[in-house]
């Protein structure tokens, strides 16, 4: 069996139903991106579609709950977080622990 195996790592797993996004939505996506992946413990990030286009998964890895911490507590998480109903239909989110990958077909790192 073909193996992509890694070290162990913790996913965020944000699931969500979009919306309709404005300039403001734009901005603060942008810059909690720059954020999330300018943290020392980042490591990758991973965005999935549904076939149908209805539910869109942007999962992120960190090696380290530190970074997990700060990316929550980051206030323009927290601003967007608060006002999630304005851009998204639902979402959750999941966080995991990883020990291990492995597939014939590894989903692409965005």
């Amino acid at each position: 069996m073909a193996g992509n195996y890694t070290s162990h790592v913790i996913c965020c797993s944000f699931i969500f139903e979009p919306g309709e996004y404005d300039h403001e939505f734009r901005v603060l996506d942008e810059d909690i991106e720059r954020f999330a992946t300018a943290l020392p413990g980042f490591v990758k990030r991973e965005r999935w579609e549904s076939g149908d286009g209805v539910f869109v998964n942007a999962a992120y890895f960190f090696s380290d709950r530190d970074s997990v911490a700060q990316l929550a507590a980051y206030p323009q998480h927290q601003t967007a977080k608060a006002n999630y109903s304005r851009w998204y239909r639902s979402y959750r989110v999941d966080i995991m622990e990883v020990s291990a990958t492995y597939g014939s077909t590894p989903a692409p790192a965005l």
